[in-house]
């Protein structure tokens, strides 16, 4: 019933403030926007599922920017091979 990225960074800002030798795992986040908050307030670990972190990469407007960049390189008739 409360929000875990609260206590992700609580526990971050303590662990900070008193130079604790640990480290904070974020354990099974289910969303791709929980790894990035976890990451900006400091995590130093993110456990997730597959289908998550494929979620990180594969995003519509990555594939519509790739498409575009594939589309104006052909056009060019360059190789880099």
């Amino acid at each position: 019933g409360s929000d875990g990225m609260n206590l992700i960074a609580d526990i971050c800002t303590i662990y900070s403030n008193y130079k604790f030798s640990t480290e904070v795992l974020v354990a099974s986040a289910r969303h791709p926007q929980h790894f990035v908050d976890a990451a900006l307030l400091g995590a130093d670990v993110i456990t997730l599922p597959p289908v998550t972190l494929a979620q990180l990469y594969k995003h519509p407007l990555t594939d519509k920017g790739l498409a575009a960049f594939l589309s104006d390189w052909e056009k060019t008739g360059q190789s880099i091979t």
